[in-house]
């Protein structure tokens, strides 16, 4: 069946994400900070002036509507300058993770046919070697903090604002020109330019401002990449959408972090589930006061009930859970708040004007409804205005992944329950067929975690000739703990069915994560095994 959202459907504002965001300021908006380090603050008057500038110094480098400009920098408030001042110039932002070689930025700037790359001086040696390998060249190439470190070779983010060249004249289309240009594996393969119009994008802040109550009056942490579409559209723009302050952390360290919880007074928290982790498991996070926050979202991949809780406890806030990929841009379901009834352990319900269903892996089949109860699993599709346009020069891909009718195949493989809240089971790419059986490496996961002397965990599939495949764990250990692979397999075997039981074990120092605290599960499959 088809599921609608229990929200009353919502108007999406007409403008471009620029005009949505600085382009509504009223006279009492301009003096609020909008983003601030714990040192700089930005006021909305001040990120609107420079972003404006910033775009008048674009324009003058031949930045032309409809070009495609590379950022590749850390959370910082230059980077929401950067950001807005490329879309007030016309142009679409490609973002690139800080993490990236050399070799997968010029992958990527060369399919996006970026036209300038904006970056920091930290990254400029490997921004240099990958530009090699494209048509750009050192001119093209702005370096955002450069002044600050004697860079200067390539213009700066106060350099050329301070050159105050006029805006370009626009008239923006926000259902047909691109806003950015992210790049995500999608349902399986290589990663593909998403292509998310203006419209898309303002679409999602305003369901995403009707399920949450972020206000003006809410600091919000940054922690997770703005190049990923989560902490770009559902952190960046809706806290600017609805003028609370941003709180910014270039680099992901826990003291860090809670640190700037507590001097910041910090009320709104994003999160991944690698930080719930080390928020419940660290023993230093009683030595900070946290508690100015009021609610807790994490997303980015799912979290189990019992850490949901226990992170609940120790912060003693609201917790709510989200669903979200690129493609969505990226939010699709979120915990209603306030809801007592609907477990933490779900990913919620449908924001307003999206629809959901959810099919048969194998028959393609609509899996029905169980009232009072939930469903069996099956891969969740979803509509909505906030559905890309597409794979950038991959209509194949395209095609495989959005039906005639405006169906996103998500990967996911959920659950549906009473109250039509959605549970991940696990990424349809990502199930380990042992004999026949279906094994969600989420689950072994979540169960290793709940282990005391176990800090961070990952699942998956390794090749056997009689199973197919069975279940191989990745474990971190808590500081100064010395288990056995045979008593984890042995503990695990206790609480678990037999077909999902840990057949293997190796340990590793960290688990491999992206930026956007998903496990690189390709990594892992990768490794030899330590022994035999």
């Amino acid at each position: 069946m088809t599921y609608f959202s229990s929200y009353s459907p919502i108007d999406i504002p007409d403008g471009d994400l620029y005009s949505e965001i600085l382009g509504t300021l009223s006279g009492a908006d301009l003096e609020r900070v909008a983003v601030t380090d714990g040192e700089l603050e930005l006021t909305y008057g001040e990120l609107k002036k420079q972003a404006d500038a910033f775009a008048g110094a674009l324009a003058a480098r031949n930045i032309y509507q409809g070009d495609v400009v590379a950022l590749q920098a850390p959370n910082t408030p230059a980077f929401v300058i950067a950001f807005f001042g490329i879309l007030r110039a016309g142009a679409t932002v490609t973002t690139l993770n800080a993490l990236y070689s050399a070799q997968e930025v010029a992958k990527q700037l060369n399919d996006a046919n970026a036209k300038a790359y904006i970056t920091v001086a930290a990254l400029l040696p490997g921004a240099l070697t990958a530009t090699k390998d494209t048509p750009l060249n050192t001119a093209d190439i702005i370096v955002l903090d450069g002044a600050e470190y004697g860079v200067e070779s390539h213009q700066n983010l106060n350099a050329l604002i301070r050159q105050k060249l006029p805006a370009p004249d626009l008239r923006i289309n926000p259902a047909e020109q691109l806003a950015v240009l992210p790049y995500s594996s999608g349902t399986t393969g290589m990663a593909k330019g998403v292509m998310l119009s203006h419209r898309n994008l303002v679409a999602n802040i305003a369901q995403g401002a009707v399920a949450l109550d972020v206000n003006r009056d809410d600091k919000v942490m940054a922690v997770l990449p703005f190049s990923h579409i989560y902490g770009m559209n559902t952190i960046m723009n809706l806290t600017l959408y609805r003028r609370g302050t941003l709180v910014t952390l270039a680099k992901m360290d826990l003291p860090s972090l809670l640190g700037l919880i507590q001097s910041q007074k910090v009320t709104y928290l994003y999160i991944a589930p690698p930080i719930a982790v080390a928020m419940v498991k660290q023993p230093m996070v009683n030595e900070y006061d946290l508690s100015s926050v009021r609610l807790i979202l994490t997303a980015a991949a799912p979290m189990d009930e019992a850490l949901g809780n226990a992170l609940q406890e120790r912060l003693k806030a609201q917790l709510v859970q989200g669903f979200g990929m690129t493609e969505l841009s990226p939010i699709s379901h979120i915990t209603p708040l306030g809801s007592d009834n609907i477990s933490i352990g779900s990913v919620g319900t449908a924001l307003p004007n999206i629809q959901f269903k959810v099919i048969d892996v194998e028959s393609g089949e609509e899996v029905p409804a169980v009232p009072g109860g939930r469903t069996r699993s099956g891969e969740m599709l979803v509509r909505g205005p906030n559905v890309m346009q597409g794979y950038l020069g991959n209509a194949a891909a395209t095609d495989a992944t959005i039906t005639t009718d405006g169906w996103l195949h998500t990967g996911d493989i959920v659950e549906v329950g009473p109250l039509q809240e959605v549970y991940i089971v696990d990424r349809l790419k990502e199930l380990i067929k042992y004999k026949g059986h279906q094994v969600a490496p989420a689950e072994l996961e979540a169960l290793l975690l709940t282990h005391p002397a176990i800090a961070d965990s990952a699942v998956v599939g390794y090749p056997d000739d009689d199973a197919g495949e069975i279940p191989r764990a990745f474990i971190v250990l808590q500081e100064g703990q010395n288990v056995p692979e045979e008593a984890i397999i042995e503990w695990v075997r206790d609480r678990i069915a037999p077909h999902k039981r840990i057949r293997m074990v190796d340990f590793l120092d960290a688990i491999p994560k992206s930026a956007a605290g998903k496990i690189l599960r390709k990594e892992l499959k990768n490794l030899e095994p330590s022994h035999a």
